[in-house]
This record gives C-alpha cells, structure tokens and sequence, in this order.
C-alpha cells in the first residue's frame, strides 16, 4: 500500500473517531438488564454444595462467563433472605454478591453502588447453599452501570477503556444516564448493564437501545 494511501485512510479514522466523540453522534447499545446474581470461588462453591463440586452451565454469558444451574439464598440483618439467587461462572478468586437498592432494603443492609471486583468495605452478607453456609463480613455491592464493548466498537463510538459518558433513552421516560464507565475488551459483545431497579425506574426491557451522547 503506497504511503499516501494509508495516510488517507488514517486521516479518516481520526475524523470519524473524531466526530463521532464530539457529537456523542447517538451510537446505539442494546441494554442487559442483570438480576441480583453471586460470583464464588471454588472454596466458597464447595462449602455451599460439598466437597469436590463444580459449578455447571445453564447459559453462556459473555467474556468466558456463564450463569449456572446453581442457586442460593442471601440472608442480610435480622436474618431477612432473598432466595433463588443464581450463581455466575466461572469461579472467581473472592466471593461477591451483586444486588439491586431494592434488594438492599429488604435484606436490611446498606450497599454501596461499586465496580464489579471493588468490594473492600463493602456490604457484609451471608449466603446459605444445600451443603452449607458462608458469611462474608464485605462482598455485597451494586453493580455501577457499565457498557462492554470490543475495541471495534469502541473505536467506531469514539470512546476508550475507562471512558466515562453520558447514555439517553428515548422512551415516555426520556431518561438519562451519566457517569457510565466503558470497559472495552476482545471478548465482550456490546451492551450496557444496569440493574432491574434502574430499568423499571426507566421503563427499559432487555434489548432495548440507548444511545451514548457524549463523553463526561
């Protein structure tokens, strides 16, 4: 390829980069709507379903992970409990609960809004399997809303890894949303992620569209 010809065509990425970063140019992300859901290690996984046991798949999510068959009960204070919660895949190397506000009042605990894997200081919480029980004394968090995205995607949006940006939704609501963190990797499929108390407040379904407007 002659070297003008590369110039143009990086000339050309850049003002698309460019533009697109500038006007927000409403690049559109389907939205997952995730339900309050537990990540375990392999020793927590044994402690709740017995020596040796591994977790097993019931649906592929992205990034390698997937949810599994196996369900828990999470217990807050005055042993208030939330049962059925599903387990995610594969095991991970702390434990951790991701919850909705609404969930947090009737386990009568109080949780702060973090990143998925910040959990020091975080929410104590108790989780009872058909083989035993763990009692984490910080692990329980709410999700911060985020959008995954593969560095295609994120190159024809204009954003980068750790971006921060502001997302609307064009419904009766009119909602928006701010300060929503880009995580950019080969292995994730576009989305946005927000929990169940954000999507009734926004009158959002899973697969429904928002459209990113600008940078933060």
């Amino acid at each position: 390829m002659e070297r003008n010809e590369i110039e143009e065509i990086t000339r050309l990425v850049i003002e698309s980069m460019r533009s697109t970063s500038e006007k927000g140019n409403g690049y559109l992300v389907p939205v997952g709507v995730s339900n309050r859901h537990i990540h375990l290690t392999q020793e927590d996984v044994e402690t709740l379903f017995g020596p040796g046991y591994q977790l097993t798949r019931k649906k592929e999510l992205m990034g390698g992970q997937f949810a599994a068959n196996e369900m828990c009960t999470i217990v807050g204070l005055k042993l208030r409990a939330i049962e059925n919660v599903r387990v995610l895949g594969p095991v991970r190397k702390a434990t951790q609960v991701e919850i909705s506000q609404t969930d947090a009042r009737k386990l009568g605990v109080t949780v702060p809004v973090r990143e998925s894997g910040d959990t020091k200081g975080s929410a104590p919480i108790a989780i009872v399997g058909p083989k035993g029980a763990i009692y984490l004394k910080e692990g329980c968090i709410i999700a911060a809303r985020h959008i995954h995205m593969s560095p295609k995607d994120a190159l024809e949006a204009g954003v980068c890894d750790g971006d921060y940006v502001s997302v609307t939704v064009d419904n009766e609501r009119g909602t928006t949303f701010d300060r929503v963190k880009i995580r950019v990797d080969e292995s994730f499929t576009l989305e946005m992620h927000i929990d169940t108390d954000e999507a009734n407040a926004s009158e959002i379904k899973q697969g429904d569209k928002v459209a990113i407007v600008k940078k933060v």
